[in-house]
C-alpha cells in the first residue's frame, strides 16, 4: 500500500474549507431527545446507561460538585460516541488529534483549579507545600507541586491521543498486511485477518474506556477542588 500512515489523521476538508466542526456535531444525532411517553428500547437503553454511569461518576461528590453533572455527561457522551464512530472506514476522529483534547482538557482542568482556589483557597494553597516540610525543601517542593499542577490537563489530553491514535495505527498495519497476504499465503491472510477482527473489537472497548477514564480524572480533579 502506497497510502502514507498517518493519512487517516489529517483533518478532512471539502472544496477547500475543514468539516472538522459538522464531525464533531454529528455524534449528537445518535443521542436523539425523547418525544414519546414511552421510549422504545434504544432510547430506554441509553437512558439506563447514562443513569448507571451518572450515578456511579457523582457518588463521590458534595452539593457543589453534583451541579456538574451535565456537563460531565455531556463529555462522557461526545467522547465515546466519536472515538467509536472514528472506527468506521474512511471516517475520521477528531480525538486524535492533540490540539482538539488540549482543548477540551485544558478548559475543564482550569474550571476546577479555579473553583477549588475560590471555595477552598486555603486547601488548595495546602497542596503546593505539604505539612511538616523542611524548611531547605519548601522552594523546591512548590516547583514541584506547581508544575505537577499544570503537567494534569497535558497528561489529560497525551493520554486520549495516544491510546485512539495508536489503535488506529495497529488496524491500519494489520490491515495493510492482510491485503499484502491474499498474494502469498491465503491461511496467513486469514490468520492475520482474525486478528485485525479482535483487535477492532477490542478498540471499541478502548473507545468506551479512555472516554470514561478522561470524564474520571476530570471529575476527581473536581473532587478534590470542591
Amino acid at each position: 500500500m502506497n497510502e502514507n500512515l498517518f493519512t487517516s489523521f489529517i483533518a478532512p476538508t471539502m472544496m477547500g474549507l475543514p468539516i472538522v466542526t459538522l464531525i464533531i456535531m454529528f455524534p449528537s444525532l445518535l443521542f436523539p431527545t425523547p418525544k414519546r411517553l414511552i421510549n422504545n428500547r434504544t432510547i430506554s437503553i441509553q437512558q439506563w446507561l447514562i443513569q448507571l454511569t451518572s450515578k456511579q461518576m457523582m457518588a463521590i461528590h458534595n452539593q457543589k460538585g453534583q451541579t456538574w453533572s451535565l456537563m460531565l455527561m455531556s463529555l462522557i457522551m461526545f467522547i465515546g460516541s466519536t472515538n467509536i464512530l472514528g472506527l468506521l472506514p474512511h471516517s475520521f476522529t477528531p480525538t486524535t488529534q492533540l490540539s482538539m483534547n488540549l482543548g477540551m482538557a485544558i478548559p475543564l482542568w482550569s474550571a476546577t483549579v479555579f473553583t477549588g482556589f475560590r471555595h477552598k483557597t486555603k486547601t488548595s494553597l495546602a497542596h503546593f507545600l505539604p505539612q511538616g516540610t523542611p524548611a531547605p525543601l519548601i522552594p523546591m517542593l512548590v516547583i514541584i507541586e506547581t508544575i505537577s499542577l499544570f503537567i494534569q490537563p497535558v497528561a489529560l489530553a497525551v493520554r486520549l491521543t495516544a491510546n485512539i491514535t495508536a489503535g488506529h495505527l495497529l488496524i491500519h498495519l494489520i490491515g495493510g498486511a492482510t491485503l499484502a497476504l491474499l498474494n502469498i499465503s491465503t491461511m496467513t491472510a486469514f490468520i492475520t485477518f482474525t486478528i485485525l477482527i479482535l483487535l477492532t473489537i477490542l478498540e471499541f472497548a478502548v473507545a468506551l474506556i479512555q472516554a470514561y477514564v478522561f470524564t474520571l480524572l476530570v471529575s476527581l480533579y473536581l473532587h478534590d477542588n470542591t
